[in-house]
Parts: structure tokens; sequence; C-alpha cells
């Protein structure tokens, strides 16, 4: 949520933030509302006075007296009037907070101008994509992959985008968790295991609602939403609270399984593991003091990319255009792999600044060392990595011509073998 003097004052600078994302969001109508909430706040605040100013009078009167009478009188008149316009208040406020929610954060200035994904800028690359995958396909067409990778058995059972993992194929993507969290252990974060259900408080917290409704997958009668992200419930764990200046920054880590409806998505891109609809992810997440949030997404950045070095996996960084960022974020960096089988980039981690947008719908606070005051804090986030599209990546890029692929080296320990067969 954005700070509502902000909206206020410089509502000319907000618009130009929303047309930089290119949404579709109705400025006017949430700047009507707020002068609408405001307007009858300042009339209740009014009639309480003249409640309390009574009160002070009644107090001076004889009881019984005409004067007494009265005042009762007026008293009751005042109440009711009060009792009208708190419901009309209530109403208002909840009009104008549903009008803010619906407002997206405001890009860095750093971020480029841009609407389509080919006007994100390539920050940096790593790796020769030509000198890997001399015997590439891609990875649903490797011999033996539906003995590991059970899509027709998982869509039986749940529907398309939930394959089953077998054998070698479970044991890979548990590999591949294991080793995330470790490095995530060693790069200072706290390992946490979350509930993968959230209430809707906590998802609007992080800016799913009121934007991302359709892409959930929601319960009833209990209205819990699985999580699309461990990023949900890892934010929500400090909601509502205030934190010592001398804690910050905390980090945490978190492997959770991701839900995503991926409505509307179709074709090519979605075959294999390149979209599913429940997949593994290790979630990066930091609480900052707001003057070292930039600094602290380098550092989120080269985490999540030390990963991929270790990998050994040609990659590429992208500053993501103002079209490209989430109604959330404020500066986002994709991290994607190149898949040699398929001949393109695959994206394996968003690492996102949401500064305090995040943080001023669920209240997280700190107390700060200049002023003792309870300030906001800015909040992100990183994939440390999400798993099927790494994997397809490493089978595609590590196919041998036996069938078999090779196991990058720093993943061996955790798998227990240096590769990987489908037979």
């Amino acid at each position: 949520m954005l700070d509502p003097r902000l909206i206020r004052e410089s509502p000319e600078l907000v618009r130009a933030a929303i047309a930089k994302k290119h949404l579709k969001v109705d400025l006017d109508a949430a700047l009507g509302a707020d002068t609408a909430w405001r307007a009858q706040l300042h009339e209740v605040e009014q009639l309480r006075s003249v409640q309390k100013a009574a009160n002070a009078a009644m107090a001076a009167l004889a009881k019984g007296s005409p004067e007494f009478s009265a005042k009762v009188a007026e008293m009751k008149a005042v109440s009711s009037r009060v009792k009208e316009r708190e419901a009309g208040l209530k109403a208002a406020e909840e009009k104008c907070r549903e009008a803010m929610l619906a407002l997206p954060n405001l890009p860095h200035s750093s971020v480029p101008d841009g609407a389509t994904p080919e006007q994100n800028i390539v920050y940096s690359a790593h790796g020769d994509t030509s000198a890997v995958g001399p015997n590439a396909v891609p990875h649903w067409d490797v011999p033996g992959f539906a003995r590991l990778f059970d899509f027709e058995r998982g869509a039986k059972v749940t529907g398309a985008g939930f394959p089953f993992f077998v054998g070698e194929g479970a044991r890979i993507v548990r590999a591949l968790i294991n080793f995330f969290l470790e490095e995530a252990a060693r790069a200072g974060y706290v390992e946490v295991s979350p509930p993968i259900l959230v209430n809707a408080a906590s998802a609007t917290a992080t800016g799913q609602l009121p934007d991302k409704e359709g892409q959930m997958y929601e319960t009833t009668p209990d209205r819990l939403f699985a999580i699309p992200t461990g990023e949900v419930p890892l934010t929500n764990f400090y909601r509502e609270e205030i934190l010592e200046a001398a804690a910050l920054p905390v980090y945490r880590c978190a492997y959770t399984p991701c839900f995503r409806r991926e409505a509307g998505s179709y074709g090519k891109d979605v075959r294999g593991l390149n979209r599913v609809h429940q997949f593994d992810k290790v979630e990066l997440l930091k609480w900052v003091d707001p003057a070292t949030s930039y600094d602290e997404l380098e550092r989120l950045r080269a985490d999540a990319e030390a990963l991929l070095q270790k990998l050994e996996i040609p990659y590429r960084v992208l500053l993501m255009c103002g079209g490209e960022l989430g109604f959330a974020q404020s500066k986002k960096y994709d991290l994607e792999v190149w898949a040699a089988g398929q001949r393109r980039w695959l994206e394996v981690s968003s690492c996102s600044n949401f500064e305090a947008f995040q943080a001023r719908r669920a209240q997280i606070r700190f107390r700060s060392r200049d002023t003792g005051r309870a300030e906001l804090v800015h909040t992100l986030n990183g994939s440390g990595l999400a798993v099927p599209r790494v994997l397809a990546a490493i089978i595609e890029n590590n196919l041998e011509a036996d069938g078999r692929v090779r196991i990058p080296a720093a993943l061996v320990p955790y798998f227990g073998k240096s590769h990987l067969s489908f037979a």
C-alpha cells in the first residue's frame, strides 16, 4: 500500500508511476474515496466534540433542573447523529481502503521504461550457451522421461500440470531442495518451515489480493489460499509487529511447494517442466532498514546467482522494465537459465525490492535508533531457486550420448550419484 499522504499531495507523481507500469488503475476513484472518508471523519469528530462539551456542561448542572433536562435532550439528539454518521464513516473508510489497496507500488527511478519482455535490459550474462548440450533435446523428448516425471498419471489423479516425480526423479528434486537450503544457510538465511495455506489477510499483505485472485487456489468454506510462493507466509511472519533496529536485517529462507493456477497459459512454453501448477521452490526473504534496502537487493541477487554458478548452468540477469514489474514490486531482477534442448531462456528466480509497500499493508515496523518511533521496514524476496526449470536446464544441458544426465559436481553429494538415469 502506498503512503496516503503521497497520494493526496503528489497525485501526478503516482499517476506517472502507474503509467510506467502500464497498468489500468483508477487513481481518481481512490482520491475521491479518500476525500469522502476524510470529510465524514471531520464531521464525526466535530459531533464528538459537541458531545464532549455537552457532557461537561451537564456535570455542572443540577439534576432535574430545566437546563439539565434540555441538555439531556440535546445529548440524545447528538448521540443519534453520531451513531448514524459513524455507520457511514465505517463504510466510507472500507471503500477508501479498498481503493487504496488497488493502487500498485511505485517503480524505482532506476527501472527502465518499457511495456514488453523485449524491453527488459540484459544486466549481465554468464556462461557459454554454445558450449553446452551437444546431445540436447527438449527434456520431455528424452527417452524414458515419463518414467521419472509422470504427467499422465498426475493428470488422472489431480489434473494437468500436477506430475508425479518417481524414483530418481523424486530423488533429484529432493537433492536440489537440500542443496538450495544448505547454500542459503551458508549465506546467513535462517530456515523456516511455514504453513502452505494462508488466510486472506496474509495474501492481502503481500499484494496477492486484490491483484491475483485468479491465479490462486482457494479452499471453501474456510477461504484459505494455497500459497503461490513462500514469500506469502514468510513475509507475514512479522505482521503487526515492531522489530528492534538492532535486529535488522533479518534473513529467512523456506522450502515450500507452490501452487498456481496459471490460467490462460498454453503452447510450447508450458510443456514438460516449464510450467506446472504445483512446484517446489526455496524462497529467500529479507526485512531490512530502508536506508540499506537497495544494497540488500544486490546481495540477494548475488545469493541467487551463486546457486546457478555452482550448478554450472549458463544464465543471464534481466533488469525488468516498468511494464514487466509486478503489482507490488519497486524493482526486480529476473534470473534466466539456458535450456539447450529448447534453445531458450527459462526464468528460475525473481529478486525484488518492495520497499515499504508490503510492510504498510502488513504493519511490519522497526524502532528507529534516531527517533525512537516505529517506522516501516522494507521487504525483499527472491527465489533461491525454483526447482522445475532448473531441473529442465540440467537435463537438457548435461544430456550425454548414452541417455544419462551428468549431475553438476556441487549437487553430487546431495544426489549421491554422478549421473541421472532414465532407464
